[in-house]
């Protein structure tokens, strides 16, 4: 894919996020809109899948350990052909399909049910360990939030992943740098990520996660490495895309209202044509 047209269908998936979350009333702009060039290059690109069979065994596995970014997965899952984009308006609603948090038992696309921080990479190792033990080639591709490397498990499943030399494992780390309740560093320092994930035995890669060029090439060259686990830290911008909610914690777990979506729309399709 041309990187123009790439942009053009991150943009597109950027405006789903912002109608979809309007019509909830409530989820997770910031977050969602801060992963969704690395989603795309991975559902797009990279990732061995088929939406047609989503249960296809040899798939490549995805698992959203920062799972209230919900809405950002979702809309890559719908362009992709998981499911119709016409789900997208139900979000959060009683009964519809797509809950707040990622549901493996109603959602085809979704390999591991998630929402609680700090779990992912351990399903994740399980997969990837799964992987070696059945002589199987597909890999396993986890993304976490900054924020949640606050979590012991986190470091307890990083011991583990290089451990059990799982290089069929690939962790992005969603580095924008807010949280909840302000900056990282604020909250809890969780720098340098980079040096952290090394002296755990892993490969490190850092790049600018909104880069299709660096995106790429780093998520070909983890395919590569042997030995070790690679952990992607990419440096993104918490709302990326929408200029109001950009690096503002406030859009961490705030709807937008109708004027909101309506401005955050326009600029977005504006930003498609330029």
């Amino acid at each position: 894919m041309e990187i123009d047209e790439l942009k053009k269908l991150v943009q597109s998936i950027r405006i789903k996020i912002i109608e979809m979350l309007a019509a909830a009333g409530s989820g997770h702009p910031g977050g969602s809109l801060s992963m969704v060039d690395i989603l795309t290059v991975l559902y797009f690109e990279k990732m061995n899948v088929r939406p047609d069979l989503p249960k296809w065994k040899d798939r490549d596995r995805f698992v959203l350990s920062k799972g209230h970014a919900a809405p950002g997965l979702y809309s890559v899952l719908a362009e992709r052909g998981y499911f119709s984009k016409e789900e997208l308006v139900n979000l959060r609603k009683i009964d519809a399909m797509l809950q707040g948090h990622p549901d493996m038992k109603r959602i085809p696309g979704i390999d591991m049910s998630t929402g609680s921080l700090g779990q992912g990479l351990s399903v994740a190792n399980g997969m990837a360990l799964a992987a070696k033990l059945d002589k199987k080639s597909y890999r396993v591709y986890a993304i976490v939030g900054d924020g949640e490397l606050q979590e012991g498990q986190i470091w307890e499943a990083a011991m583990s992943s290089a451990h059990y030399h799982l290089d069929n494992l690939t962790l992005i780390v969603d580095n924008n740098g807010l949280q909840i309740d302000g900056t990282n560093a604020e909250v809890m320092n969780v720098d340098p990520i980079g040096d952290k994930f090394k002296a755990f035995g892993w490969h490190v890669l850092e790049i600018d996660g909104h880069d299709f060029v660096q995106i790429r090439a780093a998520i070909e060259l983890a395919k590569n490495l042997t030995c070790k686990p690679t952990a992607i830290i990419a440096k993104t911008v918490k709302g990326k895309g929408v200029s109001f909610m950009e690096n503002q914690v406030g859009w961490h777990g705030s709807a937008p209202n109708q004027k909101q979506k309506e401005e955050a729309i326009a600029e977005l399709e504006g930003s498609v044509t330029q």
